[in-house]
């Protein structure tokens, strides 16, 4: 059972990593586009600056180390993306039916996602972590 956080940090900071390096730092540029048409001021830099935030957390998460700072870090980039980025409330023309509901689901999704970091900055990395390889050796 002591595996269990381990594998679970695995699978809910791989989107982070996968988000951070590939959306927001391979294709910046397309991914600022985007931003920048959905009215973000300064699209570049933050993007940028959002992947780093990402890719930070996520590698903080999955090795267990300083893992609830690294949680409040993918707070941190999730709340502006969440709200910014996926406000679904916007969009009146019902011929936009598909794109609403889709921004509703990845509203949604964040929000989950947001709980789960929320619960990672609580609780700890979990046994296997270099968090608690560190407590037992300061202990």
């Amino acid at each position: 059972m002591k595996y269990i956080p381990l594998i679970g940090r695995i699978l809910f900071s791989l989107i982070f990593l996968s988000s951070g390096i590939m959306g927001h730092l391979a294709m910046a540029s397309q991914t600022a586009a985007y931003a920048s048409s959905s009215g973000l001021p300064m699209a570049m830099p933050l993007v940028v600056i959002s992947g780093i935030i990402a890719i930070l957390g996520a590698l903080s998460i999955i090795l267990g180390y300083k893992a609830k700072m690294g949680a409040w870090l993918i707070v941190i980039f999730l709340v502006p993306i969440t709200f910014a980025m996926h406000n679904f409330w916007t969009i009146t023309d019902p011929a936009q039916a598909m794109m609403k509901t889709m921004q509703m689901a990845m509203f949604m999704k964040n929000l989950s996602m947001m709980g789960g970091a929320l619960m990672i900055s609580y609780f700890g990395a979990g046994p296997i972590s270099l968090d608690a390889r560190s407590t037992k050796q300061a202990g």
